[in-house]
């Protein structure tokens, strides 16, 4: 499939669509759509599903470089305004304060301080979930390891800084409960 096939696809969820229509208004700076909206999109057309069965979530990031809670937690009020009438969860996170909390939150991993929010993609625990789409009018896609992974329902652990087995099993128990056609490769990496 091609950029514009996956674009396409992505859409078709409403939610994703409504982000990507309203989010470049916003003026995040070094903003993404990220993810399980946009991979779970693909797993559900694949599998004959709704395009937002079992969506948790929908991550946006971007980068400033003010890595102040209030700073962040203004841009969550503001953003949380903009999309309060779709009813889901929009999770907005400033990728360059993410190493001042992942440790604690995710049981003392070390996390080393990000220069984009690709490089916060790049960390994510499995190589299908590492897509994003960006927040201004090009709507870029940012695939570092392809699409292939998405299409063919495969999991693989990302040999990532940040790579934990226990997390990794938690996240794939809940997608193989929502998708049970994926192939998951176990947490040993190579």
């Amino acid at each position: 499939m091609t950029h514009a096939d996956f674009l396409s696809l992505i859409r078709q969820n409403a939610t994703n669509a409504a982000i990507l229509d309203r989010a470049p208004a916003l003026g995040l700076p070094d903003a993404w759509l990220v993810s399980g909206s946009l991979f779970q999109a693909v797993w559900n057309s694949l599998t004959g599903r709704s395009l937002d069965h079992g969506v948790k979530d929908y991550d946006v990031f971007y980068f400033d470089p003010d890595t102040s809670y209030k700073a962040e937690d203004a841009q969550i009020k503001r953003v949380g305004k903009v999309f309060a009438d779709l009813g889901v969860d929009v999770e907005l996170r400033n990728q360059a304060r993410v190493h001042l909390w992942y440790g604690n939150h995710f049981g003392d991993i070390d996390y080393p301080p990000l220069m984009t929010s690709c490089e916060g993609i790049d960390r994510f625990l499995a190589i299908a979930c590492k897509v994003g789409v960006s927040l201004d009018e090009q709507e870029r896609i940012y695939a570092p390891d392809g699409l292939e992974d998405i299409y063919n329902l495969h999991l693989r652990p990302n040999p990532c800084a940040n790579f934990s087995a226990e997390h990794y099993a938690t996240k794939t128990a809940r997608w193989l409960e929502n998708w049970p056609e994926l192939t998951v490769d176990p947490a040993v990496l190579v």
